[in-house]
């Protein structure tokens, strides 16, 4: 999981913002969450993010390269 984290780190942002749309946020950013160690963030987000969240991670990775992490 931390060679998964690396990679989506190391993508350009045009593409994290792609990976951000619709769908493909709730699973991509949903396994990067649970592979920084945020377990119950990243299943909720794999639900709520598909459909309702993606927005706020599209914002987030505008202002600071990375997704919206809750800590």
């Amino acid at each position: 999981m931390e060679g998964y984290v690396k990679f989506i780190d190391g993508l350009p942002k045009v593409l994290k913002i792609i990976l951000a749309l619709p769908v493909l946020d709730g699973i991509i950013w949903g396994l990067y969450r649970i592979g920084k160690g945020k377990i119950v963030e990243g299943i909720l987000w794999f639900f709520i993010g598909l459909v309702l969240f993606w927005i706020l991670d599209i914002i987030w990775i505008i202002r600071s390269n990375q997704p919206c992490i809750i800590t």
